[in-house]
């Protein structure tokens, strides 16, 4: 079997998203997907991947990773990683096809059949513009009109308890907010007031007060603080028992990250922007957080993801797989999160998995009771749906072998 064309889907409509399409001489076609910057990452598949890729054996996994891994940036998911990633998600799906198996299976099998939900509580347009290198949090989204029932951003800041007495309703019992994004912003980090210290505070303390412990809560911090402040909203935090602190500060300096672990009882969660395994080797060996987060759009896909598992595994660490980004990044991370021993949850937005995600994809993970589980099917269960590269606001480029 050989790769014969390289195919990039982009829609205006979503402009942080590259959807990828790797065609075979066996009418096999392997799907992939990442997330910012995507049109830098479609031209880096097309001028750089394309000519390695075409014409090679598209099931010679392990070597087609080993050789594109980037040598000009390293413990990064910069265009190189995060399109490495695509392909790697897309080598994978070709490989569960042409054997007929799901690719839960070729990672092992089923540790267990279904996955505890968290819902990230981000509204319907919450990646429909281009993030801006400094923000990206999108409570700016909050001034839109409500578009429908999932409107969660606006609701946890405006109606937390109501919010989580909805998800309850659902069968989803824990849930992700980040109240204090919009303090952080205005400070760039540098402080945060006792009053917005308070203001940030409301939406937990509100949902513990109506639905107690029956939610579990994690709190976002989007990497907006430096450590003095984080240490002061982890103290203010701990009053409320939350699930885990995510990203407080940003973890290009692990001995800020490990003090800021010594300093509060909280659990943290760090970091889908890391890129491989090296990177979450020096998380690992600091010490420095109580939960490993992975992107399997951004560290590599299946192969790099599938090893930062192990590795957590060795320091008796929970992993859990990032998605706030696209449909087939929560496809293939259900079929990570249900292989891997050590995955603790699973990440996903209901206000994309109840609308567009729906739009895209012909199968998608099924839900059930707050519990996620992979489509039927050979390789990722699913693929795009016919009509996404027939839409007027397609970009649509590809590299054919000649």
């Amino acid at each position: 079997m050989k790769i014969t064309a390289i195919e990039t889907i982009r829609l205006a409509d979503f402009p942080n998203i590259v959807w990828l399409q790797i065609h075979t001489d066996e009418g096999l076609v392997g799907l992939g997907e990442t997330f910012f910057g995507a049109e830098a990452v479609s031209a880096y598949l097309h001028e750089t991947v394309s000519p390695y890729l075409l014409g090679k054996d598209p099931l010679c996994i392990d070597k087609h990773a080993r050789t594109l891994y980037p040598r000009h940036g390293f413990n990064s998911n910069g265009a190189e990683l995060r399109g490495n990633s695509a392909v790697d998600i897309a080598l994978w799906d070709i490989f569960g096809q042409a054997s007929g198996q799901p690719i839960y299976q070729l990672l092992g099998g089923l540790t267990r059949d279904s996955i505890r939900l968290y819902n990230t509580c981000a509204g319907y347009h919450f990646i429909q513009k281009k993030l801006e290198p400094s923000k990206g949090t999108g409570q700016g989204f909050t001034n839109q009109p409500p578009s429908g029932p999932y409107d969660d951003l606006r609701a946890f800041l405006e109606r937390p308890a109501e919010l989580a007495q909805s998800l309850l309703e659902e069968g989803i019992t824990a849930m992700k907010i980040w109240p204090f994004d919009s303090f952080g912003e205005a400070t760039d980090g540098l402080y945060i007031s006792g009053t917005d210290l308070n203001r940030g505070l409301e939406p937990l303390r509100k949902i513990k007060e109506t639905v107690g412990d029956r939610m579990d809560v994690m709190i976002e911090m989007h990497r907006l603080w430096n450590l003095p402040s984080a240490i002061r909203i982890a103290h203010a935090l701990e009053e409320y028992d939350p699930f885990w602190l995510e990203d407080a500060i940003k973890p290009n300096n692990l001995g800020s990250l490990r003090e800021l672990s010594t300093q509060t009882t909280i659990p943290l969660c760090a970091s889908e922007v890391l890129g491989s395994r090296w990177a979450y080797r020096d998380l690992l060996e600091r010490r420095a957080v109580s939960v490993i987060m992975v992107d399997l759009s951004w560290i590599g896909g299946f192969s790099e993801a599938k090893k930062v598992a192990a590795m957590a595994e060795t320091y008796n660490l929970p992993i859990t797989a990032h998605d706030c980004t696209g449909p087939v990044t929560l496809t293939a991370s259900v079929h990570f999160s249900v292989n891997v021993p050590n995955a603790l949850t699973q990440e996903y937005v209901r206000a994309f998995y109840s609308t567009w995600y729906q739009d895209i994809l012909t199968e998608m993970p099924l839900i059930e009771n707050g519990y996620i589980k992979p489509p039927c099917g050979a390789g990722l269960g699913t693929s795009l749906q016919p009509s996404v590269i027939k839409r007027p606001d397609a970009i649509v480029r590809r590299s054919d072998l000649t």
